[in-house]
C-alpha cells in the first residue's frame, strides 16, 4: 500500500498529543486483560491448543506500555540534548507524573485493601507498602507471591514504572553529559542512541545476576530487568528528534512508516514464535534463564516493530486513523489506565457475581462480562477522578 506524498512528507512530531498512540495504549491494556481472563478460566497454556498458546503470550501489552513510556516521557530531554537547550525542570516533570498515577491507583487500594484483604485492614505495612508502591521490594510479603496480592497482581508493573519515572531525570542527566561532547546535532544523536544501547543492556547482565541469586521470582519485577523496552521506546524518541534535522534520520523514519505492514508482520510473527513452547514456560521472568533472555529480546522487537511506524511518524498513513487513531480506540486509550488498574477487580467481581468458579468459566463467556465491568469502572475512574485531577496539577503547575 502507498502513502499519499503529502503523508509520506510528513516529519515525526516531537511534541502534543498523538491520537494512533492512543490506540496502541489501548492495545496494551486490553491485551494484558485478556491475557488475565484467560489465565483465572485456564486457557493460557501453550500445551492446550493454538488459541490458548497465543493467549498466553498476552503479558506483552506490559512490553508495548514500558516502550511508550520510554518513547513519550523521554521527549523533551532527548530535544534539549540534541538542540542544545536545558534540561527540562525536574520538579515539574515528577509533580505530573505523580498526579497522573497516584490518585487512581490511590483508590483501588482504598477499594482493595477492604473487600478482598479485609483480613489485613490493620496492618499499617500492607497500607503503607501498597499506597507507596514499593511492596515489590518485600522479601518476604505475607500474600506469598511477589507479584502482588489478590485484586493487584498486575500492579508490580506499575511499580516498575513509577521506578522508571523516578530515575529517568538521572538517567537522561548522564545521556545528555556523555553526548553534549559531541559537537554536532548528528555526533549528539549517534552519542545519545550508544548510550541507549548500553541502558538496555543492562537488562540482560541484570537477568543473569537474577537468575544466579537462585531468587528470581523476587528480583524479577524491578526496573533493572526491564531496561531495555524503556531503552527502546527512548531510542525511538532520539530518532524522530533526530530527524527534524538531519535527512538520513528523515529517510529512516519515512521508510519505517511506509513499511508499516511488514514491520507489524514480523511482530505478529515474533510474538507467535514468543508463543511456542520453543521459548519454555517462561513468562517475564521466571524460568531458564536463557528463556527468559530469549524472550526479552522477542517482546522487545515485537512491541518496537508494532509501535515504530505509528511513532515516528504519526498520521503518515491512513491505517493508522483507522486501526489505532478511530474513536473507540482513542476512548480506550484515555482510560487505559483504568483498565489496567481495575482489570482483577472485575474478574473477582464477575466471578461472584455469577456464582460459578473460575475453572468452571470459559473464555467466550467470560471475556466480555470483564471486559464491560473493566472498561465501566475504568470510565469512571477517569472522569471522576483521573480528568480532574488532571486539571488542578495543571492549574497548579502555571
Amino acid at each position: 500500500m502507498t502513502i499519499a506524498p503529502e503523508r509520506a512528507g510528513r516529519l515525526p512530531r516531537v511534541a502534543g498529543h498523538h491520537d494512533a498512540l492512543d490506540g496502541v495504549r489501548a492495545v496494551a491494556a486490553l491485551a494484558v486483560l485478556v491475557f488475565h481472563v484467560a489465565a483465572t478460566v485456564g486457557w493460557f497454556s501453550p500445551q492446550e491448543g493454538a488459541v490458548s498458546w497465543l493467549l498466553s503470550r498476552g503479558e506483552i501489552g506490559v512490553t508495548l506500555f514500558f516502550v511508550l513510556s520510554g518513547f513519550l516521557l523521554y521527549r523533551p530531554w532527548a530535544a534539549a540534548s540534541l538542540d542544545g537547550r536545558p534540561r527540562p525542570r525536574v520538579l515539574p516533570y515528577l509533580r505530573k507524573r505523580a498526579f497522573r498515577v497516584l490518585p487512581a491507583y490511590w483508590l483501588l487500594v482504598l477499594v482493595v485493601v477492604p473487600v478482598l484483604l479485609s483480613s489485613h485492614l490493620g496492618d499499617a505495612w500492607t497500607w503503607t507498602s501498597l499506597l507507596t508502591l514499593t511492596f515489590v521490594y518485600d522479601p518476604g510479603p505475607w500474600w506469598n507471591r511477589h507479584l502482588g496480592p489478590d485484586g493487584l497482581g498486575q500492579i508490580w508493573s506499575l511499580c516498575v514504572e513509577v521506578a522508571f519515572y523516578l530515575t529517568l531525570p538521572l538517567v537522561a542527566g548522564v545521556l545528555d553529559r556523555y553526548a553534549r561532547r559531541r559537537g554536532d546535532r548528528d555526533g549528539r544523536a549517534r552519542a545519545l542512541l550508544r548510550g541507549l544501547a548500553v541502558y538496555a543492556a543492562l537488562s540482560a547482565v541484570y537477568t543473569v545476576g537474577m537468575f544466579a541469586s537462585g531468587d528470581q521470582a523476587f528480583f524479577g519485577t524491578w526496573l533493572p530487568r526491564y531496561c531495555a523496552w524503556f531503552a527502546a521506546g527512548m531510542a525511538l524518541t532520539v530518532l524522530a528528534t533526530w530527524a527534524r534535522g538531519s535527512g538520513t534520520a528523515a529517510r529512516l523514519c519515512r521508510t519505517v512508516t511506509v513499511s508499516w505492514g511488514s514491520c507489524w508482520l514480523a511482530a505478529a510473527l515474533l510474538y507467535c514464535a514468543a508463543a511456542t513452547p520453543l521459548t519454555g514456560i517462561s513468562r517475564l521472568y521466571v524460568g531458564d534463564v536463557w528463556v527468559s533472555l530469549f524472550n526479552l529480546v522477542l517482546y522487545g522487537a515485537a512491541a518496537v516493530l508494532f509501535v515504530a511506524p505509528v511513532a515516528l511518524a504519526p498520521g503518515a498513513h491512513p491505517v493508522f486513523d483507522a486501526v489505532l487513531g478511530n474513536r473507540v480506540m482513542r476512548y480506550l486509550g484515555r482510560i487505559s489506565y483504568g483498565i489496567f488498574l481495575w482489570q482483577f477487580v472485575a474478574i473477582h467481581f464477575w466471578f461472584g457475581w455469577t456464582g460459578r468458579r473460575a475453572s468452571e468459566g470459559g473464555l467466550p463467556v467470560d471475556l466480555p462480562g470483564c471486559l464491560l465491568l473493566t472498561v465501566v469502572a475504568a470510565a469512571l475512574t477517569h472522569h471522576l477522578v483521573e480528568e480532574p485531577v488532571r486539571r488542578l496539577g495543571a492549574r497548579l503547575g502555571r
